[in-house]
């Protein structure tokens, strides 16, 4: 597996660590950093060091297993939608289980 466009990325580092994607492109800058950039499968787009990621696969097709989330990090918003929404299913769940003892 090489580390080229199209190449499926696991990010160890920096902000975004946790997080899987493809590799779009990459920037080189003689004498700093490169930089990668990386969408995952929800189509969110980021950039990070090279340095802080390591190929997984190639295409779309990771060569490890992922776990639950597949690398994919919600918004905040996103996250509290996903929180409120769980809630309200445990309540409607709870309220059904009470009218059915009746």
């Amino acid at each position: 597996m090489k580390l080229e466009n199209g190449a499926s990325v696991f990010v160890s580092g920096g902000n975004n660590i946790g997080r899987v994607g493809v590799l779009q492109h990459i920037e080189h800058h003689p004498g700093s950093y490169e930089i990668a950039h990386v969408k995952d499968s929800a189509g969110h787009s980021f950039a990070t060091r090279l340095d802080n990621i390591f190929c997984i696969g190639e295409g779309k097709n990771p060569q490890i297993s992922l776990p639950k989330a597949k690398g994919i990090r919600l918004s905040l918003i996103e996250q509290r939608d996903v929180r409120i929404g769980r809630q309200v299913d445990e309540e409607v769940t709870e309220e059904e289980a009470a009218s059915d003892e009746e």
